[in-house]
């Protein structure tokens, strides 16, 4: 049987993830496979660990990859601090968190959730509260919820977690290379990044950071494996359970040590790398300030256009637009022509949000004008095939002229 050449339609991909890749990352993923103890290759991981402690803004020892999806990179932190009966408290305020709370009962943790609304976020002084009342050993918390579009303010939880000798885990997936994610200042114990939203490489590559009290902590586990183990290493009776997602192990890996674990995934290092070096080299804050232009921009576009975002000005993520789906209009309907018709992928949420709400990202290499103004003109054309009565020409002129205003600042972002 011949199988036909493979064949990828022209997409303009405007969801939280993945987003588009910058053609420069491509390039670099199609140079040649290196053996992963290459001295060539162990440079090239050398450097990115050290993107990695620039691109979270810290200077911890332990700013490495995990060889798998943002999903893998949360699994492997909550499965190694995360020890049967321990007590784990978990803010919901959306999908993700609820994810945390899967991970954490399937590592044996006692967990405790406080909840509020979907497209809201947590008065910092509530989680204290409960804090201070539980006394947990881990804390939990999503920074930039994607199926509510909320960014939850997290500088002041770190400090009251440490009061008890606890440890703050943050899901940054989406947060991360969009907005600051200040590591060191908001004393966060160990954070997920991703790749496929702001930082636009291909899913599969995970950036982690994590500080030395936490490394201490989960080598209280630690257990080298018997093929490789050695005199000197010493097995642990309350080991973490995962072989492949064990930090404990991988540090051995990313080390001098260069114990062997499992094969590096070469091409995503490349990516990580090329994709790293592009937004250090654009600079942080100009990247930040970006993200939150081309934002504001889509907003005033689609307001202008007459439509409404969902919880506008709420502590809204600067790299998500939620809008609310005009009624009388199948949402999921209109989103498989919008792609069918135009190219042009959105996504939907989850929950108590699902057929309420459409979520379109502006992360990484999406953040451009060009492709937002041409979102807009789409957009704005297919939901008139529709039905919709919409001004698209208000809205491109919104787009435009918030191009043309002073230049926003970081002073405006949430933290």
């Amino acid at each position: 049987m011949t199988m036909s050449e493979l064949k990828i339609n022209q997409r303009l991909i405007m969801t939280p993830g993945p987003t588009m890749v910058d053609p420069r990352v491509s390039q670099a993923m199609s140079n040649q496979i290196l053996g992963q103890f290459d001295p060539d290759f162990t440079d090239i991981m050398n450097e990115n660990m050290a993107l990695i402690r620039k691109s979270f803004r810290t200077k911890n020892q332990w700013a490495f990859p995990i060889d798998g999806t943002s999903r893998a990179g949360n699994e492997a932190v909550i499965g190694s601090i995360v020890s049967p009966g321990d007590s784990v408290l978990v803010p919901v305020f959306g999908r993700f968190g609820d994810l945390f709370v899967e991970l954490a009962e399937r590592a044996g943790g006692k967990v405790t959730t406080m909840t509020t609304e979907w497209g809201t976020v947590f008065d910092q002084d509530r989680i204290i509260d409960e804090i201070d009342r539980l006394k947990p050993k881990v804390v939990a918390i999503v920074h930039g919820e994607t199926s509510t579009g909320r960014l939850q303010p997290i500088d002041r939880l770190g400090e009251a977690v440490h009061r008890y000798g606890g440890f703050l885990v943050v899901d940054a997936v989406a947060s991360y290379m969009g907005t600051p994610v200040e590591v060191d200042k908001w004393q966060l114990d160990a954070v997920v990044g991703g790749a496929q939203k702001c930082l636009s490489i291909p899913s599969g590559i995970t950036p982690i950071t994590f500080n030395d009290r936490f490394a201490e902590e989960i080598n209280q586990r630690k257990r080298v494996e018997q093929g490789v183990r050695t005199a000197t290493d010493r097995e642990g009776r309350n080991f973490i359970t995962s072989n492949y997602l064990d930090l404990t192990q991988l540090q051995d890996y990313w080390s001098p040590r260069r114990l062997n674990h499992h094969t590096e995934a070469t091409v995503a290092d490349y990516a990580l790398h090329e994709g790293l070096r592009l937004a250090l080299q654009e600079g942080l804050n100009s990247r930040f300030s970006r993200h939150l232009k081309i934002h504001r921009a889509l907003n005033d576009g689609l307001t202008a256009m007459g439509l409404s975002i969902y919880h506008a000005g709420d502590h809204e993520m600067p790299m998500v637009t939620c809008v609310q789906i005009p009624e009388d209009l199948d949402g999921d309907a209109f989103r498989a022509k919008l792609l069918r018709n135009f190219g042009v992928e959105i996504s939907s949420s989850f929950g108590s949000l699902q057929g309420k709400i459409w979520r379109i990202g502006t992360m990484g290499y999406s953040a451009q004008k060009g492709f937002i103004t041409n979102f807009v003109a789409l957009f704005g054309a297919a939901l008139l095939q529709s039905g919709i009565s919409v001004d698209l020409k208000a809205g491109l002129d919104a787009v435009e002229a918030a191009f043309t205003t002073p230049k926003q600042t970081l002073k405006t972002l949430e933290v």
